[in-house]
């Protein structure tokens, strides 16, 4: 697994970073299939004197890629909202693959019989 962490108008130091790990082991114990990470976290100044914070995610399974952004005023709480988001999509995405609300026909019941002719 590649994990990719940058800033966009912000330097990530090194507790950012290893709160972003510790925060992604969450998503990766529940799916390992998990090729490729990418996280940016952004920080956008706007003219009102209040900061906003942005943290967004690619996150390439196989098969496919789900992205996911968060916005706060808190740098950590935009990263908490983005992992509560992007678990529940791999979580979502997990059910899916696995697909066990179909059953197979050796699991069905056997009350099945054939209708004899007369």
């Amino acid at each position: 697994m590649n994990l990719t962490i940058s800033g966009h108008h912000l330097e990530v130091t090194a507790a950012i970073r290893e709160y972003v790990q510790n925060k992604l082991e969450r998503v990766t114990r529940h799916f390992d299939q998990v090729i490729d990470i990418a996280v940016i976290l952004t920080v956008d100044n706007l003219k009102e004197k209040e900061k906003r914070q942005k943290a967004e995610i690619n996150l390439r399974l196989s098969g496919k890629t789900v992205y996911v952004e968060s916005l706060s005023q808190d740098l950590y709480a935009a990263i908490d909202t983005l992992i509560d988001k992007l678990d529940r999509q791999v979580m979502k995405y997990k059910a899916k693959v696995q697909g066990h609300d179909r059953d197979a026909i050796k699991h069905m019941p056997d009350s099945y019989e054939p209708v004899a002719a007369v």
